[in-house]
């Protein structure tokens, strides 16, 4: 048994390269084989959000915290709520943040699959986030 106190982990920025806005990222557990699951705590500032991305065996988000947005590719932009959970299908492209006025955070659960967690892609603009 492994116990992980809280605040054990050194958090880290979003990298700019898949985060637009203030996220910090505290991990939770990550993947040793044989385990291919992993998480995240990940705090979004107002108006921060993940660029578009896809994970190979979907994406669980557990909201703790605030107001977000979600959107799936092709589908509108939904609002998220402390307490609600996000299922993203495998390979489904969709990014999630906080909502323009208030900040969010969730826990974020995925599987490795062939050594891959996620695929990131192009920045959410302004424009599409505000739609």
């Amino acid at each position: 048994m492994e116990i992980f106190r809280a605040g054990s982990r050194p958090s880290g920025a979003g990298p700019a390269d898949w985060f637009t806005g203030k996220v910090r990222i505290d991990p939770l557990f990550n993947p040793a084989a044989p385990d291919r699951v992993q998480g995240a705590h990940v705090t979004f500032d107002p108006g921060a959000r993940t660029a578009w991305h896809t994970h190979p065996l979907g994406q669980t988000l557990i909201v703790t915290f605030g107001r977000g947005l979600v959107q799936r590719e092709g589908g509108p932009i939904e609002e998220i709520r402390q307490g609600d959970v996000v299922w993203f299908a495998p390979d489904e492209r969709h990014w999630h943040g906080a909502a323009p006025d208030a900040g969010m955070s969730h826990v974020a659960i995925q599987e490795v699959k062939d050594g891959q967690v996620v695929t990131w892609m192009d920045h959410v603009t302004d424009a599409d986030y505000r739609a």
